[in-house]
């Protein structure tokens, strides 16, 4: 059994770990936003998002509403339309291509700060023989158009199912519910909501890996 001196030296030791690992927990966010601070960009130049999924909507969905979190967030956003044609008159006909050009093609054209690159990985309505989901996920980096460094990265999802859904009495109820459903969300396009939610979760300041505040925002400068 440990001597009382030989107890507090190891008690000593475990504190001394513990705030060892805690100030190393502490300083990851800030570190993980300090090219992000010292970059502090003002205005932001979307591309066109790359579309991993099937429904070909879906690039233009999560596009229409990718500006309004950035807005919010306190950053110019350049006008959509605008960077779609200029994109298109200068032979960039997929979102791939967008991507692909270097940062400093895209300062030049466009004379933004930075660029949002966003990619969709899932975006549409699954039957599951019982059931129905409508899901849309999408990843995004934000690049600095000045040096080509990446300020921020994330990911984020959304799902029909999160609101809750009733799904009828019995095995009968719940095929004819989950049918239902998927006829609906296909007929009305229910992931293009689903996306406003997914994209805003994605491209909101202020949260644990959220951007930070643009200069624009009365909360810039605080996180």
């Amino acid at each position: 059994m440990p001597t009382p001196s030989i107890t507090k030296v190891l008690q000593g030791c475990a504190w001394l770990v513990a705030c060892i690992w805690l100030t190393g927990c502490a300083s990851t966010p800030a570190q993980g936003n300090s090219a992000f601070r010292a970059a502090n960009p003002a205005s932001i130049l979307v591309l066109p998002p790359v579309n991993e999924a099937p429904e070909v909507q879906a690039t233009a969905s999560v596009l229409s509403h990718a500006t309004f979190p950035l807005a919010e967030a306190g950053y110019y956003v350049l006008p959509v339309a605008l960077v779609t044609e200029t994109l298109r008159e200068n032979g960039m006909q997929s979102a791939e291509d967008a991507h692909d050009i270097p940062a400093a093609s895209l300062r030049d054209i466009f004379g933004a700060d930075a660029a949002l690159r966003i990619r969709i990985t899932r975006y549409g309505t699954i039957y599951q023989v019982i059931d129905s989901t409508t899901v849309v996920s999408a990843q995004a980096q934000l690049v600095d158009l000045r040096t080509g460094d990446l300020l921020w990265s994330g990911k984020a999802s959304a799902s029909s199912k999160e609101s809750g859904n009733s799904t009828g009495s019995g095995l009968a109820g719940m095929l004819i519910t989950a049918l239902v459903n998927q006829i609906l969300s296909t007929a009305t396009d229910a992931s293009h909501n689903i996306a406003g939610i997914a994209t805003q979760r994605l491209l909101s300041a202020g949260g644990a890996n959220g951007l930070l505040y643009g200069p624009r925002s009365p909360m810039y400068g605080r996180k």
